[in-house]
Protein backbone atom coordinates (compact mmCIF):
# COMPACT_ATOMS: atom_id res chain seq x y z
CA UNK A 1 0.00 0.00 0.00
CA UNK A 2 1.19 3.61 -1.04
CA UNK A 3 1.16 5.14 2.30
CA UNK A 4 -0.14 8.85 3.24
CA UNK A 5 2.97 11.63 2.93
CA UNK A 6 2.67 12.06 6.82
CA UNK A 7 2.17 9.92 9.98
CA UNK A 8 -0.37 11.62 12.14
CA UNK A 9 1.68 11.84 15.24
CA UNK A 10 4.53 13.30 14.49
CA UNK A 11 4.26 14.17 10.55
CA UNK A 12 7.65 11.41 9.48
CA UNK A 13 7.06 10.24 6.23
CA UNK A 14 6.60 6.35 6.46
CA UNK A 15 8.31 4.62 3.35
CA UNK A 16 6.93 2.27 1.19
CA UNK A 17 9.40 0.00 1.68
CA UNK A 18 9.01 -0.23 5.25
CA UNK A 19 5.66 -1.38 4.95
CA UNK A 20 6.41 -3.76 2.34
CA UNK A 21 8.75 -5.70 4.42
CA UNK A 22 6.79 -6.19 7.23
CA UNK A 23 3.94 -7.50 4.80
CA UNK A 24 2.01 -10.73 6.29
CA UNK A 25 2.59 -12.20 3.07
CA UNK A 26 6.50 -12.45 4.87
CA UNK A 27 5.82 -14.68 7.80
CA UNK A 28 9.00 -14.04 9.88
CA UNK A 29 8.49 -10.24 9.54
CA UNK A 30 5.39 -10.48 10.24
CA UNK A 31 5.12 -12.90 12.88
CA UNK A 32 4.79 -10.15 15.96
CA UNK A 33 1.97 -8.34 14.12
CA UNK A 34 -0.15 -11.84 13.44
CA UNK A 35 -0.18 -12.47 17.10
CA UNK A 36 -0.62 -8.85 18.43
CA UNK A 37 -3.89 -8.42 15.79
CA UNK A 38 -5.10 -12.01 16.88
CA UNK A 39 -4.96 -11.60 20.58
CA UNK A 40 -7.94 -12.05 22.38
CA UNK A 41 -9.10 -9.43 24.47
CA UNK A 42 -11.01 -11.62 26.94
CA UNK A 43 -9.65 -9.79 30.18
CA UNK A 44 -10.87 -6.58 28.73
CA UNK A 45 -14.69 -4.89 29.36
CA UNK A 46 -16.85 -3.64 27.04
CA UNK A 47 -16.46 -0.33 28.51
CA UNK A 48 -12.31 -0.63 27.84
CA UNK A 49 -13.03 -1.94 24.64
CA UNK A 50 -15.35 1.04 23.62
CA UNK A 51 -13.04 3.42 24.84
CA UNK A 52 -10.02 1.76 22.58
CA UNK A 53 -11.53 2.06 19.54
CA UNK A 54 -13.10 5.32 19.90
CA UNK A 55 -9.67 6.47 20.58
CA UNK A 56 -8.80 4.77 17.38
CA UNK A 57 -11.48 6.46 15.13
CA UNK A 58 -10.50 10.33 16.65
CA UNK A 59 -6.84 9.10 15.28
CA UNK A 60 -7.99 8.25 12.16
CA UNK A 61 -10.33 11.39 11.74
CA UNK A 62 -7.52 13.35 13.08
CA UNK A 63 -5.20 11.43 10.26
CA UNK A 64 -7.76 12.01 7.69
CA UNK A 65 -8.50 15.64 8.50
CA UNK A 66 -4.22 16.47 8.09
CA UNK A 67 -3.92 14.17 5.26
CA UNK A 68 -7.25 14.82 2.73
CA UNK A 69 -7.83 17.70 0.77
CA UNK A 70 -11.47 16.72 0.89
CA UNK A 71 -13.71 14.82 3.09
CA UNK A 72 -13.26 11.17 2.97
CA UNK A 73 -16.41 8.64 1.69
CA UNK A 74 -16.69 4.88 2.62
CA UNK A 75 -18.62 2.45 0.29
CA UNK A 76 -20.28 -0.42 2.32
CA UNK A 77 -21.71 -3.36 -0.15
CA UNK A 78 -23.68 -5.97 2.10
CA UNK A 79 -24.34 -9.57 0.39
CA UNK A 80 -26.34 -11.94 2.20
CA UNK A 81 -29.23 -11.96 4.97
CA UNK A 82 -30.69 -9.64 7.42
CA UNK A 83 -27.91 -10.21 10.02
CA UNK A 84 -25.28 -9.11 7.48
CA UNK A 85 -27.18 -5.62 7.21
CA UNK A 86 -27.20 -4.92 10.49
CA UNK A 87 -23.83 -6.12 10.91
CA UNK A 88 -23.20 -3.69 7.92
CA UNK A 89 -25.10 -0.95 10.08
CA UNK A 90 -22.52 -1.08 12.86
CA UNK A 91 -19.40 -0.39 10.30
CA UNK A 92 -21.05 1.92 9.19
CA UNK A 93 -21.60 3.69 12.47
CA UNK A 94 -18.05 3.18 13.17
CA UNK A 95 -16.93 4.26 9.78
CA UNK A 96 -18.57 7.88 10.80
CA UNK A 97 -17.31 7.76 13.89
CA UNK A 98 -13.98 8.35 12.10
CA UNK A 99 -15.00 11.22 9.83
CA UNK A 100 -15.94 8.99 6.72
CA UNK A 101 -19.21 10.15 4.87
CA UNK A 102 -21.46 8.10 2.77
CA UNK A 103 -20.19 7.27 -0.59
CA UNK A 104 -23.07 6.33 -3.39
CA UNK A 105 -20.40 3.89 -5.00
CA UNK A 106 -16.80 2.10 -4.83
CA UNK A 107 -15.86 4.47 -7.63
CA UNK A 108 -16.74 7.30 -5.27
CA UNK A 109 -14.89 6.24 -2.13
CA UNK A 110 -11.78 6.67 -0.28
CA UNK A 111 -12.60 3.28 1.36
CA UNK A 112 -14.05 0.38 0.55
CA UNK A 113 -15.73 -2.44 2.12
CA UNK A 114 -17.44 -5.56 1.24
CA UNK A 115 -19.71 -7.75 4.10
CA UNK A 116 -19.42 -11.03 2.60
CA UNK A 117 -22.14 -14.09 2.62
CA UNK A 118 -21.41 -18.23 2.70
CA UNK A 119 -24.00 -19.39 2.25
CA UNK A 120 -24.43 -20.53 -1.16
CA UNK A 121 -21.93 -20.84 -3.80
CA UNK A 122 -23.93 -18.47 -5.83
CA UNK A 123 -23.24 -15.22 -3.37
CA UNK A 124 -19.47 -16.02 -3.13
CA UNK A 125 -18.73 -15.97 -6.97
CA UNK A 126 -20.32 -12.66 -7.20
CA UNK A 127 -18.00 -11.38 -4.42
CA UNK A 128 -14.80 -13.01 -5.65
CA UNK A 129 -15.79 -11.28 -9.10
CA UNK A 130 -16.90 -7.96 -7.41
CA UNK A 131 -13.56 -8.12 -5.86
CA UNK A 132 -11.71 -8.57 -8.90
CA UNK A 133 -13.26 -4.91 -10.33
CA UNK A 134 -11.24 -3.31 -7.35
CA UNK A 135 -8.16 -3.48 -8.48
CA UNK A 136 -8.66 -1.08 -11.16
CA UNK A 137 -9.81 1.33 -8.61
CA UNK A 138 -7.00 0.60 -6.37
CA UNK A 139 -4.28 1.37 -9.64
CA UNK A 140 -6.34 4.99 -10.20
CA UNK A 141 -5.94 5.54 -6.33
CA UNK A 142 -3.08 4.28 -4.34
CA UNK A 143 -4.77 5.50 -1.50
CA UNK A 144 -8.03 3.58 -1.40
CA UNK A 145 -8.37 0.86 1.17
CA UNK A 146 -10.13 -2.11 1.15
CA UNK A 147 -11.76 -4.30 3.47
CA UNK A 148 -13.21 -7.62 3.30
CA UNK A 149 -15.44 -8.63 6.08
CA UNK A 150 -17.62 -11.41 7.14
CA UNK A 151 -18.99 -14.45 6.93
CA UNK A 152 -16.84 -15.70 4.10
CA UNK A 153 -13.39 -14.12 5.22
CA UNK A 154 -13.96 -16.30 8.11
CA UNK A 155 -12.79 -19.58 6.62
CA UNK A 156 -9.70 -19.79 6.46
CA UNK A 157 -9.41 -21.02 3.47
CA UNK A 158 -10.93 -17.60 1.72
CA UNK A 159 -9.09 -15.55 3.79
CA UNK A 160 -5.57 -17.18 2.18
CA UNK A 161 -7.05 -16.71 -1.27
CA UNK A 162 -7.62 -12.90 -0.57
CA UNK A 163 -4.24 -12.87 0.91
CA UNK A 164 -2.54 -15.05 -2.46
CA UNK A 165 -4.97 -13.82 -5.00
CA UNK A 166 -5.95 -10.04 -4.77
CA UNK A 167 -2.75 -8.33 -3.34
CA UNK A 168 -4.41 -5.13 -2.76
CA UNK A 169 -6.59 -5.90 -0.50
CA UNK A 170 -5.74 -4.19 2.72
CA UNK A 171 -8.08 -5.69 5.76
CA UNK A 172 -9.53 -8.84 6.20
CA UNK A 173 -11.44 -9.53 8.80
CA UNK A 174 -14.18 -12.01 9.99
CA UNK A 175 -17.40 -12.02 12.04
CA UNK A 176 -16.54 -11.67 15.48
CA UNK A 177 -13.87 -8.72 14.84
CA UNK A 178 -15.76 -5.85 13.32
CA UNK A 179 -15.70 -4.07 16.58
CA UNK A 180 -11.71 -3.44 16.01
CA UNK A 181 -12.40 -1.83 12.74
CA UNK A 182 -11.29 1.60 14.15
CA UNK A 183 -7.90 -0.25 15.32
CA UNK A 184 -7.16 -1.70 11.45
CA UNK A 185 -8.08 1.04 9.93
CA UNK A 186 -5.03 3.18 11.91
CA UNK A 187 -2.98 0.45 11.50
CA UNK A 188 -3.12 0.54 8.05
CA UNK A 189 -3.08 4.40 7.41
CA UNK A 190 0.27 4.53 9.41
CA UNK A 191 1.61 2.02 6.63
CA UNK A 192 0.97 -1.56 8.55
CA UNK A 193 1.07 -4.68 6.57
CA UNK A 194 -2.15 -6.13 5.55
CA UNK A 195 -4.23 -7.31 8.55
CA UNK A 196 -5.91 -10.93 8.20
CA UNK A 197 -7.82 -11.17 11.88
CA UNK A 198 -10.22 -14.59 12.00
CA UNK A 199 -10.13 -15.34 15.43
CA UNK A 200 -13.05 -15.80 17.30
CA UNK A 201 -14.03 -14.66 20.35
CA UNK A 202 -16.42 -15.60 23.04
CA UNK A 203 -17.25 -12.05 24.36
CA UNK A 204 -17.50 -10.26 20.82
CA UNK A 205 -20.91 -8.97 21.77
CA UNK A 206 -19.97 -4.77 22.55
CA UNK A 207 -22.88 -2.98 23.73
CA UNK A 208 -23.40 1.25 22.82
CA UNK A 209 -20.83 1.31 19.17
CA UNK A 210 -21.57 3.37 17.06
CA UNK A 211 -24.67 2.61 14.61
CA UNK A 212 -25.96 4.15 11.09
CA UNK A 213 -28.81 2.80 10.08
CA UNK A 214 -30.04 2.26 6.79
CA UNK A 215 -33.70 3.60 7.51
CA UNK A 216 -35.43 5.84 10.00
CA UNK A 217 -39.08 4.00 10.89
CA UNK A 218 -37.91 0.55 10.46
CA UNK A 219 -35.19 -0.57 12.35
CA UNK A 220 -33.19 -4.14 12.55
CA UNK A 221 -32.09 -5.59 16.39
CA UNK A 222 -29.76 -8.22 16.99
CA UNK A 223 -30.83 -10.20 20.07
CA UNK A 224 -28.28 -12.97 19.63
CA UNK A 225 -25.75 -14.63 17.00
CA UNK A 226 -24.49 -17.99 16.24
CA UNK A 227 -26.02 -20.91 16.11
CA UNK A 228 -25.85 -24.85 17.71
CA UNK A 229 -27.94 -26.50 15.37
CA UNK A 230 -25.24 -27.91 13.17
CA UNK A 231 -27.29 -28.63 10.02
CA UNK A 232 -26.20 -30.87 7.82
CA UNK A 233 -25.79 -28.65 5.10
CA UNK A 234 -25.31 -25.21 6.64
CA UNK A 235 -22.25 -23.48 7.15
CA UNK A 236 -23.57 -21.10 9.69
CA UNK A 237 -22.07 -22.40 12.99
CA UNK A 238 -18.70 -22.85 11.00
CA UNK A 239 -18.26 -18.93 10.69
CA UNK A 240 -21.33 -17.41 13.08
CA UNK A 241 -19.90 -19.17 16.27
CA UNK A 242 -21.70 -20.74 18.98
CA UNK A 243 -24.74 -19.07 20.49
CA UNK A 244 -24.30 -15.67 21.94
CA UNK A 245 -27.46 -14.30 23.12
CA UNK A 246 -27.38 -10.03 24.02
CA UNK A 247 -28.23 -8.93 27.85
CA UNK A 248 -32.80 -8.23 27.79
CA UNK A 249 -31.76 -4.64 29.28
CA UNK A 250 -29.33 -3.94 26.12
CA UNK A 251 -32.10 -4.96 24.18
CA UNK A 252 -34.81 -3.46 25.66
CA UNK A 253 -32.85 -0.17 25.91
CA UNK A 254 -31.94 -0.08 22.54
CA UNK A 255 -36.28 -0.66 21.24
CA UNK A 256 -36.82 2.21 23.35
CA UNK A 257 -34.51 4.15 21.95
CA UNK A 258 -35.84 3.47 18.69
CA UNK A 259 -39.25 4.04 19.76
CA UNK A 260 -38.62 7.45 21.15
CA UNK A 261 -37.17 8.61 18.00
CA UNK A 262 -40.07 7.39 15.88
CA UNK A 263 -39.40 4.30 14.76
CA UNK A 264 -42.70 2.45 14.07
CA UNK A 265 -41.17 -1.46 13.10
CA UNK A 266 -38.74 -3.18 14.96
CA UNK A 267 -37.44 -6.51 13.80
CA UNK A 268 -34.94 -8.98 16.30
CA UNK A 269 -32.69 -10.37 14.03
CA UNK A 270 -30.84 -13.71 15.31
CA UNK A 271 -29.23 -16.86 13.26
CA UNK A 272 -32.33 -19.09 15.54
CA UNK A 273 -34.05 -16.82 17.50
CA UNK A 274 -36.36 -19.56 19.22
CA UNK A 275 -33.42 -20.46 21.28
CA UNK A 276 -32.61 -16.83 22.38
CA UNK A 277 -31.53 -16.61 26.19
CA UNK A 278 -30.17 -20.20 26.74
CA UNK A 279 -26.39 -18.82 27.56
CA UNK A 280 -27.28 -16.07 29.89
CA UNK A 281 -26.68 -16.07 33.45
CA UNK A 282 -30.14 -15.73 34.37
CA UNK A 283 -31.59 -17.51 31.07
CA UNK A 284 -34.85 -16.16 29.71
CA UNK A 285 -36.75 -17.31 26.76
CA UNK A 286 -37.80 -15.78 23.32
CA UNK A 287 -41.27 -15.14 24.55
CA UNK A 288 -40.47 -13.67 27.59
CA UNK A 289 -38.49 -10.98 25.78
CA UNK A 290 -41.16 -10.72 23.57
CA UNK A 291 -43.82 -10.09 26.20
CA UNK A 292 -41.53 -7.49 27.75
CA UNK A 293 -40.43 -5.20 24.03
CA UNK A 294 -44.70 -5.48 23.76
CA UNK A 295 -44.97 -3.34 27.08
CA UNK A 296 -43.05 -0.50 25.77
CA UNK A 297 -44.89 2.63 25.63
CA UNK A 298 -45.24 3.67 22.12
CA UNK A 299 -47.06 2.44 18.59
CA UNK A 300 -44.75 0.15 17.12
CA UNK A 301 -44.79 -3.34 15.53
CA UNK A 302 -42.59 -6.05 16.35
CA UNK A 303 -41.37 -8.61 13.73
CA UNK A 304 -38.28 -11.47 14.33
CA UNK A 305 -36.48 -13.40 12.19
CA UNK A 306 -35.50 -16.49 11.87
CA UNK A 307 -36.98 -19.24 14.01
CA UNK A 308 -36.28 -23.01 14.26
CA UNK A 309 -38.98 -25.50 14.19
CA UNK A 310 -36.89 -27.69 16.82
CA UNK A 311 -37.26 -24.67 19.90
CA UNK A 312 -40.90 -23.11 18.54
CA UNK A 313 -42.56 -23.70 21.39
CA UNK A 314 -46.29 -22.85 22.43
CA UNK A 315 -45.10 -20.47 24.65
CA UNK A 316 -43.41 -18.78 21.67
CA UNK A 317 -46.66 -18.99 19.74
CA UNK A 318 -49.06 -17.70 23.14
CA UNK A 319 -46.44 -15.16 23.42
CA UNK A 320 -47.41 -13.97 19.61
CA UNK A 321 -51.23 -14.26 19.60
CA UNK A 322 -51.34 -12.21 23.42
CA UNK A 323 -48.77 -9.15 22.34
CA UNK A 324 -50.93 -7.03 20.21
CA UNK A 325 -47.64 -5.02 18.96
CA UNK A 326 -46.06 -8.99 17.46
CA UNK A 327 -47.49 -9.37 14.21
CA UNK A 328 -49.22 -12.20 13.20
CA UNK A 329 -46.79 -13.52 10.84
CA UNK A 330 -44.40 -16.43 11.24
CA UNK A 331 -41.21 -17.18 9.11
CA UNK A 332 -40.82 -20.87 10.16
CA UNK A 333 -38.11 -22.65 7.56
CA UNK A 334 -38.97 -26.30 7.17
CA UNK A 335 -36.54 -26.89 4.16
CA UNK A 336 -38.27 -30.77 3.51
CA UNK A 337 -41.11 -32.39 3.83
CA UNK A 338 -39.78 -35.46 3.94
CA UNK A 339 -39.13 -37.03 7.28
CA UNK A 340 -36.18 -38.90 5.78
CA UNK A 341 -34.57 -35.95 4.10
CA UNK A 342 -34.89 -33.91 7.21
CA UNK A 343 -33.25 -36.50 9.65
CA UNK A 344 -30.16 -36.89 7.05
CA UNK A 345 -30.25 -32.79 7.35
CA UNK A 346 -29.60 -33.37 10.88
CA UNK A 347 -32.92 -30.76 11.74
CA UNK A 348 -34.37 -32.20 15.17
CA UNK A 349 -37.97 -32.23 13.80
CA UNK A 350 -40.17 -34.32 11.53
CA UNK A 351 -42.67 -33.74 9.07
CA UNK A 352 -45.30 -34.44 11.64
CA UNK A 353 -43.85 -32.36 14.37
CA UNK A 354 -43.48 -29.06 11.75
CA UNK A 355 -47.43 -29.50 10.72
CA UNK A 356 -48.74 -29.85 14.28
CA UNK A 357 -46.77 -26.61 15.33
CA UNK A 358 -48.48 -25.15 12.25
CA UNK A 359 -51.81 -26.22 13.09
CA UNK A 360 -51.19 -25.04 17.12
CA UNK A 361 -50.29 -21.59 15.35
CA UNK A 362 -53.47 -21.23 13.41
CA UNK A 363 -55.69 -22.75 16.49
CA UNK A 364 -54.19 -19.44 18.33
CA UNK A 365 -53.98 -17.04 15.47
CA UNK A 366 -56.46 -17.81 13.02
CA UNK A 367 -55.09 -14.75 10.64
CA UNK A 368 -51.39 -15.83 10.80
CA UNK A 369 -49.59 -15.79 7.29
CA UNK A 370 -46.63 -17.88 7.27
CA UNK A 371 -43.70 -18.03 5.02
CA UNK A 372 -40.56 -20.72 5.05
CA UNK A 373 -37.20 -22.02 2.81
CA UNK A 374 -37.23 -24.78 0.95
CA UNK A 375 -34.04 -26.52 -0.30
CA UNK A 376 -34.66 -28.46 -3.15
CA UNK A 377 -32.07 -31.85 -4.23
CA UNK A 378 -30.48 -32.46 -0.80
CA UNK A 379 -27.83 -34.97 -1.40
CA UNK A 380 -29.97 -38.67 -1.73
CA UNK A 381 -33.16 -36.82 -2.33
CA UNK A 382 -35.86 -38.94 -4.30
CA UNK A 383 -38.13 -37.71 -6.47
CA UNK A 384 -41.09 -39.25 -3.93
CA UNK A 385 -39.15 -36.95 -1.43
CA UNK A 386 -40.00 -34.22 -3.24
CA UNK A 387 -43.34 -34.86 -3.72
CA UNK A 388 -43.55 -35.29 0.13
CA UNK A 389 -42.72 -31.43 0.37
CA UNK A 390 -44.70 -30.27 -2.39
CA UNK A 391 -47.52 -31.89 -0.79
CA UNK A 392 -46.54 -29.85 2.45
CA UNK A 393 -46.56 -26.79 0.70
CA UNK A 394 -50.38 -27.36 -0.51
CA UNK A 395 -51.32 -28.35 3.16
CA UNK A 396 -50.03 -25.58 4.99
CA UNK A 397 -50.36 -22.78 1.73
CA UNK A 398 -47.35 -20.60 2.62
CA UNK A 399 -48.17 -16.96 1.77
CA UNK A 400 -44.03 -16.61 0.24
CA UNK A 401 -41.86 -19.11 0.12
CA UNK A 402 -38.11 -19.09 -0.20
CA UNK A 403 -36.54 -21.79 -2.06
CA UNK A 404 -33.25 -23.07 -3.11
CA UNK A 405 -30.97 -26.13 -5.65
CA UNK A 406 -29.02 -27.58 -3.15
CA UNK A 407 -25.59 -25.75 -2.88
CA UNK A 408 -23.21 -27.56 -1.35
CA UNK A 409 -20.57 -26.07 1.24
CA UNK A 410 -17.35 -26.90 1.77
CA UNK A 411 -16.30 -27.64 5.72
CA UNK A 412 -20.29 -28.97 6.11
CA UNK A 413 -21.18 -33.04 6.42
CA UNK A 414 -23.13 -33.03 3.50
CA UNK A 415 -20.60 -31.76 1.17
CA UNK A 416 -19.51 -35.43 1.39
CA UNK A 417 -22.74 -37.24 0.77
CA UNK A 418 -23.84 -38.73 -2.59
CA UNK A 419 -25.72 -36.94 -4.81
CA UNK A 420 -26.92 -39.09 -8.15
CA UNK A 421 -29.63 -36.44 -8.89
CA UNK A 422 -28.32 -34.34 -11.53
CA UNK A 423 -28.49 -30.30 -11.49
CA UNK A 424 -30.96 -30.42 -14.35
CA UNK A 425 -33.70 -32.99 -12.87
CA UNK A 426 -33.43 -31.04 -9.77
CA UNK A 427 -34.04 -28.25 -12.01
CA UNK A 428 -37.26 -29.97 -12.82
CA UNK A 429 -38.36 -30.03 -9.23
CA UNK A 430 -37.71 -26.54 -8.55
CA UNK A 431 -40.04 -25.60 -11.39
CA UNK A 432 -42.56 -27.52 -10.41
CA UNK A 433 -42.77 -25.96 -7.09
CA UNK A 434 -42.41 -22.70 -8.00
CA UNK A 435 -45.24 -23.04 -10.04
CA UNK A 436 -47.44 -24.57 -7.28
CA UNK A 437 -46.41 -21.78 -4.69
CA UNK A 438 -47.21 -18.84 -7.61
CA UNK A 439 -50.47 -20.43 -7.41
CA UNK A 440 -51.27 -20.88 -3.90
CA UNK A 441 -49.81 -17.39 -3.57
CA UNK A 442 -52.45 -15.62 -6.47
CA UNK A 443 -54.97 -17.80 -4.39
CA UNK A 444 -54.38 -16.25 -1.49
CA UNK A 445 -54.13 -12.61 -2.66
CA UNK A 446 -57.25 -12.71 -4.42
CA UNK A 447 -59.08 -13.78 -1.01
CA UNK A 448 -57.57 -10.29 0.28
CA UNK A 449 -59.43 -8.36 -2.36
CA UNK A 450 -62.31 -6.43 -0.62
CA UNK A 451 -60.46 -6.41 3.04
CA UNK A 452 -59.35 -3.58 5.00
CA UNK A 453 -55.74 -3.23 6.48
CA UNK A 454 -53.82 -1.64 8.65
CA UNK A 455 -50.47 -0.50 6.61
CA UNK A 456 -47.20 0.59 7.67
CA UNK A 457 -46.47 3.14 4.63
CA UNK A 458 -42.84 1.81 3.43
CA UNK A 459 -41.81 3.74 0.14
CA UNK A 460 -42.99 4.53 -3.36
CA UNK A 461 -44.68 1.99 -5.35
CA UNK A 462 -44.19 0.40 -9.07
CA UNK A 463 -46.58 2.71 -10.43
CA UNK A 464 -46.13 6.68 -10.21
CA UNK A 465 -47.50 8.13 -7.55
CA UNK A 466 -48.55 4.89 -5.55
CA UNK A 467 -47.21 3.99 -2.53
CA UNK A 468 -45.84 0.77 -1.12
CA UNK A 469 -47.53 -0.42 2.33
CA UNK A 470 -46.82 -3.75 4.41
CA UNK A 471 -49.54 -5.41 6.62
CA UNK A 472 -49.03 -7.14 9.86
CA UNK A 473 -48.97 -9.98 7.69
CA UNK A 474 -46.39 -9.09 5.51
CA UNK A 475 -48.06 -8.49 2.87
CA UNK A 476 -47.64 -5.46 0.25
CA UNK A 477 -50.32 -3.33 -0.87
CA UNK A 478 -49.90 -0.41 -3.46
CA UNK A 479 -52.32 2.30 -3.33
CA UNK A 480 -52.33 6.42 -4.43
CA UNK A 481 -51.06 8.98 -1.46
CA UNK A 482 -48.64 11.20 -1.59
CA UNK A 483 -45.15 10.70 0.01
CA UNK A 484 -46.24 12.57 3.35
CA UNK A 485 -47.75 8.92 4.02
CA UNK A 486 -44.37 7.15 4.18
CA UNK A 487 -43.44 6.50 7.99
CA UNK A 488 -47.24 6.02 9.04
CA UNK A 489 -49.74 3.49 9.83
CA UNK A 490 -52.92 3.98 7.32
CA UNK A 491 -56.00 1.92 6.64
CA UNK A 492 -56.05 0.41 3.11
CA UNK A 493 -58.92 -1.08 1.47
CA UNK A 494 -57.53 -3.66 -0.90
CA UNK A 495 -59.68 -3.45 -4.31
CA UNK A 496 -58.03 -5.31 -6.84
CA UNK A 497 -55.14 -7.84 -7.47
CA UNK A 498 -52.96 -7.10 -10.75
CA UNK A 499 -49.05 -8.00 -10.73
CA UNK A 500 -49.24 -6.93 -6.65
CA UNK A 501 -52.73 -6.45 -4.46
CA UNK A 502 -53.67 -3.02 -4.76
CA UNK A 503 -56.03 -0.75 -2.72
CA UNK A 504 -57.41 2.48 -1.47
CA UNK A 505 -56.31 4.61 1.26
CA UNK A 506 -59.32 5.19 3.69
CA UNK A 507 -59.62 8.45 6.27
CA UNK A 508 -58.73 8.49 9.37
Amino acid sequence: MKNFSNTMENGAAESTKSAANNSIDNPQKNAPLAAKENAPAAQSTNEDRLLEQSGYSARVKSFLLKNLSHRPKAFVHTYGCQQNVSDSEQLKGLLSSMGYEEASSAEDADFVLFNTCAVREHAEDRVWGNIGSLKKLKEQNPRLIIAVCGCMMQQQANADRVRRSFPYVDLVFGTFQRWRLPEFVYKRLLGSARIFVLKEEPNDIIEGAPIRRDGTFKAWVPIMYGCNNFCTYCIVPFVRGRERSREPQHILKEVEDLVADGCREITLLGQNVNSYGKNLQNPMTFAALLRKINEIPGDFRIRFMTSHPRDCTEELLSAMAESEKVCHHLHLPFQSGSSRVLKAMNRHYNREDYLKLIDLARKLMPDITLSSDIIVGFPGETYEDFRETLSLVERVRFSQLFTFIYSPRGGTPAAKLPDPVSRKEKGRWFDELLKAQERISSELNRAAVGKTFEVLCEDEGRREGYIAGRTTHNTVVEFPADRSVIGQFKKVKVTALSSVLEGTLLED
